[in-house]
């Protein structure tokens, strides 16, 4: 379960939700005639328990008869305006289709949702209560008799069989997520059931919950002008919500507003007390990350999640902050860090070699860029799962060795023998080594370095020279890519960067149209479905997935399928390791850093309770419009 962001801290300011996600399953009873149904056997509906939540860590935080998140301002103002930055652009308000460039406004609710001070509970939503199976082959979802959308209709069973299908039918890219829900249906006037398509998978009931649902009689229905309304297409049409806000104004490719629903029929539950405060949030849209900076400071939004150490360490001093009406603030953040990294593109034959890519990352020099460019802020990665303990470390356990040993002919040697390690440049005398290594290793692999007059060229037999191409869309990576650059060329490698914009970023990521991107992995403490996308063969090639990497290995497709029916905490640690430690020893990636906290800087007109909870900063839902505070403000 990806609890966590997974674009991290490449550089955007803000969410760019994209892709939706959805799910749904109907409850088979092995005992029964299959085309019966839980209606026709009352008495055997009445033995099951619902429950007003689900969480993969032992028990609830919250009980059934909970007030409020214990993180929530419950007397938090209503009123006032949020504006929110953003870098990239957007021509679709129909986050349920990849054509053009979408942004899904969210303003469609699930089942369940998160509470945001436990690692991965859920608590019902659109749903009341929720039941499953001791062997999770299923989930059943009795659905609020007062949950309706913006238009007055309730939230039927119909709904969430819809939004699955769609999401389905028009993201391929999730349905790695979704492979396993095999079957939803209308079980009763407010419930739907899911079945699954294996047995086991802990968190299959909690990604049902997550499920967006969409009104089907709007999108089935037509739009103002007599038009016939298509998901799969892309609309600037303010889709009809259930949530707490509805899309206003509308400026293409700029900006566009949510209002906050004065009549919202879950006002009063206590998963949404204390939140949803701003009558009005703005999201405005920039395509250059110092224009949006810049943007900032002149008081033009209020939030900035600050991705750049070198704007942390040295671009925070403006008026606003002298006179405190900007409040700086690093929040420390528990859970489990990703992995950012240099990602190469291993469908290209250049880098199917693992001594090149092993070579590629002993020609990075973490340590200067960090002394550097980074201001000392950044830890290196090690591990896909960084600070937890999910991570591998030392050499594999007893029980890792079990996964590991019947793919022993599959693996490098170094996953049993060796505890992976990033390469040290503390000095002159390390970076040679490095380099001296680097250059060894390309020679194994058919790359010389050979003198064409005062430069070096890194050659094959065949006189090709190896070139590299850096691809990138923010300006910011720039300054870390060029140092990386002429590491690079003493080895012989011919290298280019390239900075594009946003939209031809997507669009040649998404047909995998690079050598090297900037890429990253949001990790949860549970991880799951969602490893499939990042790692399998299944998509590897399918446009769109999150396997920049072009990953093609049947261990670690096995890794991952372990992973994902472990019955219990111990079994989710030991392959989350063995995954981490073959995911490592075949250099797929050439490791970045980690910041174990949220860099924030905001207009003290908002506010955010203190502490926030530990496991998201909670903007916008949780923070509030500080009037009194707004009228101190001064920008001089």
């Amino acid at each position: 379960m990806n609890n966590r962001r997974i674009t991290g801290r490449n550089g955007t300011s803000m969410v760019q939700a994209k892709k939706g996600i959805s799910r749904r399953h109907l409850l088979q009873l092995a005992s029964l005639a299959p085309a019966l149904t839980l209606r026709s056997f009352p008495a055997l509906a009445q033995d099951r328990t619902f429950v007003h939540g689900l969480t993969l860590f032992g028990a609830l935080k919250y009980p059934a008869d909970f007030k409020q998140f214990s993180y929530v301002n419950a007397a938090a103002p209503k009123g006032g305006k949020l504006r929110l930055g953003a870098l990239g652009s957007f021509d679709s308000l129909n986050g349920n289709t990849l054509k053009g460039d979408p942004i899904d406004p969210g303003v469609n609710e699930a089942l369940m949702t998160r509470s945001l001070d436990e690692p991965s509970s859920e608590y019902g939503l659109l749903a009341e209560s929720v039941w499953h199976p001791e062997d999770f082959s299923s989930v059943v979802y009795r659905l609020r008799p007062e949950a309706k959308f913006h238009d007055g209709e309730p939230v039927k069973p119909e709904d969430v069989i819809f939004s699955l299908e769609s999401v389905k039918a028009n993201l391929p890219n999730r349905q790695a997520y979704y492979k396993d829900i095999v079957k939803v249906e209308k079980t009763g006037d407010r419930e739907v059931t899911f079945t699954f398509g294996i047995k086991g998978n802990r968190e299959l009931p909690q990604i049902t919950g997550q499920l967006a649902i969409l009104p089907k009689h709007w999108w089935t229905g037509k739009d103002v002008s007599g038009k016939q309304r298509d998901i799969a297409a892309s609309s600037l049409e303010p889709p009809l919500g259930s949530g707490p806000y509805r899309v206003g104004r509308v400026v293409a490719g700029l900006s566009w507003t949510l209002e906050r629903v004065k009549d919202y029929w879950g006002a009063s539950l206590p998963v949404n007390i204390g939140q949803n405060n701003f009558d009005e949030i703005e999201y405005q849209w920039y395509k250059d990350q110092t224009v949006l900076f810049e943007a900032f400071k002149g008081d033009q939004f209020d939030i900035q999640r600050e991705s750049t150490a070198k704007n942390w360490a040295t671009g925070y001093d403006f008026p606003a902050i002298r006179n405190g009406s900007v409040i700086k603030q690093e929040v420390p953040q528990e859970g489990v860090e990703g992995m950012q990294a240099w990602s190469i593109n291993t469908r290209r034959p250049k880098f199917q070699d693992v001594r090149v890519r092993r070579a590629l990352n002993l020609a990075f020099d973490f340590e200067w860029s960090r002394e550097n460019l980074f201001y000392g802020q950044y830890t290196r990665s090690r591990s896909f799962f960084n600070n937890s303990e999910l991570e591998a470390k030392g050499l594999p356990s007893p029980e890792e060795l079990s996964i590991l040993k019947p793919l022993k002919d599959k693996l490098p040697p170094e996953v049993f023998t060796t505890e992976y390690s990033n390469p040290v440049n503390n000095n002159a005398q390390e970076r040679r080594k490095n380099l001296r290594e680097a250059q060894s290793l390309l020679a194994e692999a058919g790359w010389k370095s050979v003198s064409e007059g005062s430069n070096r060229a890194l050659k094959n037999d065949k006189g090709e020279v190896f070139t590299l191409d850096f691809l990138l869309y923010s300006p910011a990576f720039e300054r870390i890519a060029l140092p990386y650059k002429e590491q690079l060329e003493l080895l012989g490698f011919a290298v280019s960067i390239r900075t594009v914009d946003l939209s031809q970023y997507e669009r040649r990521t998404e047909d995998f149209d690079f050598d090297i991107i900037v890429d990253s992995w949001g990790q949860s403490l549970s991880p799951g479905n969602e490893q499939r996308e990042f790692w399998t063969t299944e998509f590897a090639d399918k446009k769109g997935s999150q396997n920049s990497v072009g990953i093609k290995n049947p261990a670690i497709d096995s890794i991952v399928d372990q992973l994902i029916a472990a019955k219990d905490r111990a079994a989710l640690v030991t392959a989350s390791r063995a995954l981490d430690r073959v995911l490592m020893a075949n250099h797929y990636v050439v490791p970045m850093w980690f910041v174990p906290n949220e860099r924030l800087a905001y207009w003290k007109r908002v506010a955010h309770p203190d502490p926030l909870p530990g496991y998201a900063l909670g903007y916008p839902t949780i923070w509030w419009y500080d009037a009194e505070a707004a009228k101190t403000i001064s920008k001089t």
